[in-house]
């Protein structure tokens, strides 16, 4: 799991291992990699095993800190790196940085207990993909490593207690006995009087001095052991434990021969006896590991006996150890007589080498084998992990690598397809590049066929022969309206979901079901050999057809072909539910929005145009609104807003926000900050849980008789200034002179007034931020624009000037809803 630490156990100084050597070379040939490690790490990494690596390295050390098995370890999870220099986690390490390490795929050795003594990795110096095939290939081989890591430290463990006992040995670590059984007296050495912790002085000299130490469990036991021996004047032999001075407790293997005397009884027994303490803690431990081990260990004596198996030999074996102890190998698995097994065993024993091979085993097992056998004093050892997965990933990896070219090309097919799917949401565009896409790797033609609401519709073909093109649209033309659409091959391709393979000879077979002959001879002439007609299929409905045909000179559609033919027609079938989805919520959308707001008023003194285009790339509601109407003393309201929020959310509070502020406008009839100012109360008192922005505008017209100007009253409340163009066809922003709160967030605000003369034929703009503000523009440069516009348009009408400054600025993309209200004092009429 991720943190965990490496084993704190230092890697052991052993010579070499082919083991490793091996199992990276067939990780790197795996994966396609020119180069992998296996790294032991402690309080440095050592490179214990390699290939494709440089002179010298394999063996070498070095830092911690410089190395990206490091970061797979502390991750404790195999660790995916496609582009080292881009990638935050290793950019800085030295292999990355020198360029020797520009991919990288790693995973932690794991031991049985957990400990992470290390990583096993692939790396090129260019970046590349690593797939999850990948992933789980270098793991198995990564098991492998660990299981190689595990028994090399056993079989340094063994050496070491073997040497630690010849060395006891050699040293004199054995002591001898000599009991009269006529006297009764018992002689010891001075090692032996040293292993049963008595001085010369101490030791009484017979049995009972030897029975004063025993351990009390072993007494017993130990006197029969002597007593069968002196009866039938046979060889003695215990394992028992002393007891000395201070509760020590040593073992202590004693072996010896009762002597008979001239009437043919024991007259006294003779003997050896040595501590075996150190031998039963090492047995002890060996043992744990052993039976510990992820890899199988079992050990047979000089006569093929087996005397020792672990449980993970039990599992592969499939026998229990009870079976298999004492039993001859060549009994217990006939099979392995005259195979390798039987081969490489014997040469062991005959060389006194170790051999490392690989090997089938038949029924019952039914399995491939890695093993490694090395010589012992009893016997020989054995090793073993079950590789068959290993060897069907190897097959089926050489068969992908045979493969490869064609499945790139598809993948390529599908990459590209589902990218042309995705850059439009026409459907009869993005159908129309399918066809492109399938021939000729799928398919020598095809058709594509939209599957509507009131009958079927060709809408593409492609045939990668361009003289035969005109034939196939032709063919298309008149097609459908001859087509048996009850039991045709598209017919069950509908009605079923399913994909429908047309068999050989699909001309003929084909043509049965149409029921024109002008169609029946394109079709001859087009003369396919086989066929499939492929759903495409999204949320349960099928919204198009794929038909692929292919020549007399390609086989029948199927294999790979056909799986990624499927996989085409699922995206494509998904990509054109969504563009069907997208333009009847948008159409949906629209309309809600539409119907929010309402037309405007039209004084007999002013003209009022208003326009409102939803955002071109999405379907929901939004907040922006206008509005038009007239106060009870004649004067004319305008107001543009825009609720924050773009979702249905939005949109109801943009329908109280504008409510509230009509209702409030004509009841009070007052000026527009008063307006704003009630409108902020009503907000906070009714809870309408949202901010805003808006102006709104008053067109006061002069007194009866007067010959005044008209006036423009207005109030900001955070939104965009309003444009004024003049009749000399200047223009100006109404910028405030104080910037007022948005609606929603103080009711303690002052609001005030601003009021500005027109001219007849002044013309008023007021918009929402959609209208001047994108992602590749500031508001800033927008407003400078609309300024442009507007005074370039300023000879047209006031819907061609509306119109024209929409083209300019929305461009038919915009980002945002555009809410637009336009007023004009018209230059005749009453006053």
């Amino acid at each position: 799991m991720p943190g965990r630490q490496a084993s704190d156990r230092r890697p052991p100084r052993t010579p070499r291992s082919s083991g490793l050597d091996r199992l990276a070379d067939l990780a790197a040939r795996l994966l396609h990699a020119p180069s992998a490690q296996v790294s032991l790490l402690s309080h440095e990494q050592l490179v214990a095993g390699g290939s494709g690596l440089p002179p010298g390295v394999v063996g070498s050390t070095g830092p911690l800190e410089d190395s990206l098995c490091t970061v797979t370890v502390e991750a404790g999870v195999p660790l995916v790196v496609e582009d080292a220099v881009a990638d935050e986690r290793v950019r800085d390490l030295l292999p990355v940085r020198s360029g020797t390490v520009g991919a990288y795929l790693g995973v932690p050795l794991e031991s049985r207990d957990g400990h992470l003594a290390g990583a096993l990795c692939v790396f090129a110096p260019e970046p590349r993909a690593w797939t999850p095939s990948d992933v789980a290939l270098l793991t198995e081989v990564a098991r492998t490593a660990s299981s190689e890591l595990e028994l090399s430290a056993v079989s340094a463990d063994v050496e070491r207690d073997r040497m630690r006992w010849e060395l006891a040995v050699t040293a004199g670590g054995v002591g001898s006995f000599d009991w009269d059984l006529r006297t009764g007296a018992l002689v010891w050495d001075d090692r032996l009087l040293e292993i049963f912790g008595y001085t010369r002085a101490e030791f009484g000299r017979s049995i009972d001095a030897f029975n004063a130490r025993l351990h009390p469990d072993d007494v017993a036991r130990v006197g029969r052991a002597l007593d069968e021996a002196i009866t039938g004047c046979t060889t003695y032999e215990a394992e028992y434990r002393v007891v000395l001075p201070g509760d020590v407790t040593r073992w202590v293997q004693a072996r010896g021969t009762a002597v008979a005397g001239p009437g043919g009884t024991a007259v006294r027994v003779l003997g050896v006896a040595y501590d075996t303490t150190a031998n039963r803690d090492s047995d002890a431990r060996l043992t744990r590991v052993l039976e510990t081990m992820s890899a199988a260990f079992y050990s047979l004596d000089l006569h093929w006996r087996f005397t020792y198996v672990n449980a993970e030999a039990e599992r592969l074996l499939g026998r229990r150890r009870e079976e298999l102890l004492g039993g001859v190998i060549w009994d217990l698995f006939p099979a392995a007589v005259g195979s390798p097994f039987e081969t490489h065993y014997r040469e062991v024993v005959r060389t006194g080498r170790p051999r490392e091979f690989e090997a089938y085993y038949p029924a019952p097992l039914d399995g491939w084998y890695e093993l490694r056998a090395w010589p012992t004093p009893d016997g020989v050892s054995v090793y073993f992990l079950d590789i068959s997965e290993r060897r069907t990933a190897q097959k089926s990896a050489e068969a992908a690598l045979a493969s490869a070219d064609r499945a790139t090309r598809r993948l390529e097919l599908l990459a590209r397809a589902s990218q042309d799917l995705g850059a439009t949401l026409d459907i009869d565009e993005a159908l129309a590049s399918l066809g492109r896409h399938v021939v000729p790797t799928l398919a020598d033609w095809c058709m594509i066929t939209r599957v509507e609401e009131h009958g079927l519709r060709d809408v593409a073909t492609w045939h990668v022969d361009p003289a035969m093109r005109a034939t196939l649209e032709s063919y298309a033309e008149i097609r459908l309206r001859t087509l048996d659409l009850t039991s045709s091959f598209v017919a069950q391709a509908i009605s079923t979901g399913e994909p429908v393979l047309v068999p050989a000879p699909a001309t003929e077979t084909m043509a049965q079901y149409l029921g024109s002959p002008e169609a029946r001879a394109l079709l001859r002439e087009l003369a396919p050999e086989t066929g499939a007609v492929l759903p495409l299929r999204a949320r349960g409905r099928t919204s198009a057809l794929i038909t692929l045909c292919r020549g007399a000179g390609r086989p029948r559609l199927g294999g790979t072909d056909l799986l990624a033919a499927l996989e085409l027609a699922e995206r494509a079938g998904l990509a054109v539910d969504n563009a069907r989805l997208y333009s009847e919520q948008h159409t949906i959308a629209e309309g809600l929005q539409r119907s929010l707001l309402a037309a405007p008023v039209q004084p007999e003194h002013l003209q009022v145009v208003v326009r409102y285009q939803p955002a071109a790339e999405a379907a929901e509601v939004g907040g922006d609104w206008y509005d038009a109407f007239r106060q009870p003393d004649g004067a004319t309201v305008l107001v543009i807003g825009d609720v924050m929020g773009h979702d249905i959310t939005a949109a109801a509070d943009m329908s109280q926000v504008r409510s509230l502020l009509r209702g409030i406008a004509y009841a009070t009839g007052a000026t527009p900050a008063g307006i704003l100012s009630t409108l902020d109360a009503a907000m906070q008192g009714l809870g309408v849980g949202t901010t805003a922005t808006a102006v709104v505008a008053r067109v006061e017209q002069p007194a009866a008789g007067s010959d005044g100007p008209h006036v423009l009253r207005w109030s900001n409340a955070g939104h965009p200034a309003p444009l004024v163009l003049r009749p000399d066809g200047t223009t100006s922003l109404l910028d405030a002179r104080t910037n007022d709160l948005l609606l929603g967030m103080s009711t303690a605000w002052p609001r005030a007034d601003q009021e500005v003369a027109l001219e007849p034929g002044a013309t008023v703009l007021l918009y929402t931020d959609g209208l001047v503000e994108r992602r590749d523009r500031s508001v800033r440069d927008g407003m400078e624009l609309l300024c442009e516009a507007v005074a370039e348009l300023a000879d047209r009408d006031l819907d061609g000037l509306v119109d024209g400054v929409l083209e300019r600025l929305s461009r038919g993309d915009h980002e945002d809803d555009v809410a637009l209200v336009a007023v004009r004092l018209r230059r005749e009429g009453p006053a």
